[in-house]
């Protein structure tokens, strides 16, 4: 089984924002899940291909993938294709750029026993460039100012820096169900810079389980979220409203609501699961019960079911056309486009209240239709 870092990189947000989590943590096992597994799977298959476009002599593992199907197919080759891209940016000032995948990156120099895998890794003289694929789809990951980039780019630098002249750091999120590809760039000095005046000093009272508790949208993947009381109570602020009906607050008491309302919907769900897993192991909470949801009834055998209906003079079957992204797959972009471009449309979204931050442009509202009469 893999060793995994007690300060890993792939967790560095979570515990520069929180330092006293990880040794709270330490020992608290967990089941990784599907979307972890799905996530795992499609690093190997991006991994495969990225290596053989480079040449490489390496095994397809589609066939022992688990959750392979014809989205990750199109997710990895377009991966290996922006990564391949990269390689020919890089050689147009690089006779001979150093390509690594899945490569480990120790930077433990800055971390006491610190290391990570980065995806993919390309140097070339003056430019140091970090790759990092993501397949998941909740949470739009920036690579700006990202920790985890930041500590593989460490670990990157302290491969190669004495072979060259590393000069500039440049750290990309490839995560393609969110059609986000985020590019941040730094010098070498603000990253050794940031090194020593924040990562040294918080990583050394996080490995002690020393400093403060602290939540925010950091808790999503820690494995104390339901339980943390920390938590508990940055979430609970929100009773100090009473819980009045919205049209009892002014826009000031609401706009405070509004950023802690997902986090607050999210940690309840925590505590929710966390509960019914406790209590089927046996634990009673007072006024609470275990009872069986409902169900629908499912065919025990689609085949037979088939075959019977058949033999009574029926169709068992529904046609349906196929959606967008299957029709796509079964005739090719190129083609989708030439027989049906003038055929599709793509309406409005559903309006969503965001913060300011959010880069998609301002709708139209009633106030500003309003303005223009």
């Amino acid at each position: 089984m893999a060793k995994h870092a007690f300060l890993s990189a792939s967790s560095a947000h979570r515990w520069l924002e929180c330092p006293p989590s990880a040794k709270a943590c330490e020992g608290v096992d967990e089941r990784a899940s599907p979307y972890a597994r799905q996530g795992t799977d499609c690093h190997e298959l991006c991994a495969y291909l990225v290596e053989k476009a480079l040449g490489r002599d390496v095994e397809d593992p589609t066939e022992n993938l688990d959750y392979y199907d014809q989205e990750m197919q199109d997710c990895a080759e377009g991966y290996c294709s922006y990564v391949m891209e990269q390689v020919e940016e890089a050689k147009k000032h690089c006779p001979d750029p150093q390509i690594m995948v899945e490569q480990r990156l120790d930077f433990s120099r800055w971390v006491e026993d610190g290391f990570g895998t980065g995806d993919c890794v390309i140097v070339a003289d003056d430019v140091l460039q970090i790759i990092d694929y993501k397949h998941g789809l909740g949470v739009l990951v920036s690579a700006e100012k990202n920790p985890q980039m930041m500590c593989y780019a460490l670990g990157a630098v302290e491969l190669f820096d004495g072979i060259y002249d590393i000069r500039e750091i440049r750290m990309t999120i490839y995560q393609p169900r969110r059609e986000n590809v985020s590019t941040y760039s730094m010098t070498k000095e603000e990253l050794l810079a940031w090194a020593e005046e924040v990562l040294v000093p918080t990583a050394k009272l996080a490995y002690e389980g020393k400093g403060e508790f602290k939540a925010g949208e950091h808790c999503q993947f820690c494995k104390i979220k339901a339980t943390c009381r920390k938590r508990a109570e940055y979430n609970l602020e929100l009773a100090r409203y009473d819980f009045e009906m919205p049209d009892t607050l002014d826009e000031e008491e609401i706009a405070a609501i509004l950023p802690k309302i997902d986090s607050l919907v999210s940690w309840a769900g925590d505590v929710k699961e966390y509960a019914l897993q406790q209590a089927l192991s046996g634990t009673e909470y007072p006024g609470f019960k275990v009872v069986e949801g409902r169900s629908n009834r499912k065919y025990t055998d689609e085949a037979a079911v088939a075959e019977a209906v058949q033999a009574a003079g029926e169709d068992p079957f529904e046609k349906k056309l196929l959606g967008i992204t299957a029709m796509t797959s079964l005739l090719g972009k190129k083609r989708f486009e030439e027989l049906l471009g003038g055929l599709t449309h793509k309406p409005p979204g559903k309006p969503a209240l965001v913060p300011e931050s959010d880069k998609r442009p301002a709708m139209n509202t009633a106030a500003e239709d309003f303005k223009d009469n």
